[in-house]
């Protein structure tokens, strides 16, 4: 077979002649011939493959050592291998992302102090439950909101749990001062209700109807808003508490001595809300400050989850060992085990160091 000079070969691989004297340094890529007399490199077509990998894998920024390892690897396991160094590209950039907003509200004074360099990991779901022909549920994650809604069927529900979230998003970047947190909240829940009311005023029930439970992240803090029956959980120091309260019909029994927790659970109005987000104004959202720590797990969702996964399985998921979207996939699988006869929305977001480097991590 004839063999390409190096600059031919260069053209054809779309790489330059300095860049194939570095690979043949390297013991990346050793031309098929070297002249004696001359030292001019000679390349066989059949290196066109390898060197095209070569330069895909320096495009995607893989330390050449790395190549090297890929490229002498069977084709299942380079495949995996660079799969794998993928994640970590990922993950790293989550990191520095999570750094630069960090250093972004704290230099427009939405942080407190420049030591609490914590940052969140998070994944959102939402899933139809079995036999449901709609979704009505609503979870979204951010890199400063998590937020989980379910719009109540026959009253625009799906619109309104879309709305709601949506009227949240602008905090996403917003500057808002830490002082200032909960008063952001309040007034995008306004925004929120505002926007179910446009929704009701063309709805063939002429109502829209959803529930809210959110968390806008500042530096160390999390500022919650909560109105209706989703929920939110923490986890720390492998202990779970439900720091939200259902405003449910039920709930207020069970706040009145009138009905046990355990009557509640089987209680045949137990999903009827006592407050709600409706378009109608006059908007009484639960709102609260909560000072994060590295370690902290958060859990947002809907009562498609909470209603058919006990508090007991919830732990067990959310203090065992897994990234945020694991967690979320195992909790979805439990409410299908359970039967899941509602929709399903959840957030899992872990609360992180971000001066801790990310494991793995290759110079």
């Amino acid at each position: 077979m004839r063999l390409l000079t190096i600059g031919s070969f260069a053209r054809a691989a779309r790489l330059s002649p300095k860049a194939l004297r570095l690979y043949d340094e390297l013991g990346l890529l050793r031309p098929a011939a070297v002249d004696g007399e001359s030292g001019y490199r000679f390349y066989d077509p059949a290196q066109l493959e390898r060197a095209r990998l070569i330069a895909w894998l320096r495009r995607l920024g893989m330390p050449l050592a790395r190549i090297r390892k890929v490229c002498d690897l069977p084709s299942d396991a380079a495949a995996g291998e660079i799969a794998a160094y993928w994640e970590q590209v990922l993950a790293e950039t989550a990191a520095r992302g999570e750094l630069a907003t960090f250093l972004v509200d704290y230099l427009s004074g939405r942080g407190s102090t420049v030591e609490e360099l914590l940052g969140i990991r998070y994944a959102a779901r939402s899933d139809s439950g079995l036999g449901r022909t709609s979704n009505e549920d609503t979870a979204y994650a951010g890199p400063r909101l998590l937020a989980v809604a379910d719009g109540v069927r026959g009253s625009s529900g799906d619109l309104a749990s879309a709305a709601a979230v949506e009227a949240l998003k602008p905090l996403e970047t917003m500057t808002v001062p830490a002082g200032d947190l909960l008063g952001a909240l309040a007034e995008a829940v306004g925004d929120a209700d505002r926007a179910l009311r446009e929704i009701a005023a063309s709805a063939p029930s002429g109502e829209a109807v959803t529930t809210l439970t959110a968390l806008l992240w500042s530096g160390s803090r999390l500022a919650l808003v909560h109105i209706g029956d989703t929920r939110a959980y923490l986890v720390r120091d492998g202990e779970l508490f439900q720091i939200t309260h259902d405003h449910t019909y039920v709930q207020a029994l069970v706040d009145e001595g009138r009905l046990t927790a355990e009557e509640a659970a089987s209680h045949p109005r137990r999903a009827l809300l006592a407050r709600a987000l409706m378009g109608t104004g006059g908007v009484r959202p639960q709102l609260a400050l909560h000072d994060a720590a590295a370690g902290d797990r958060y859990l947002l969702c809907s009562d498609g989850l909470s209603a058919v996964v006990p508090a007991s399985s919830l732990r067990e998921v959310l203090t065992g060992e897994g990234a945020p979207q694991e967690v979320l996939d195992e909790l979805v699988a439990r409410a299908y085990a359970a039967g899941a006869p509602d929709n399903i929305a959840c957030v899992v977001a872990d609360v992180v160091s971000l001066e801790t480097p990310v494991a793995g991590g290759e110079q």
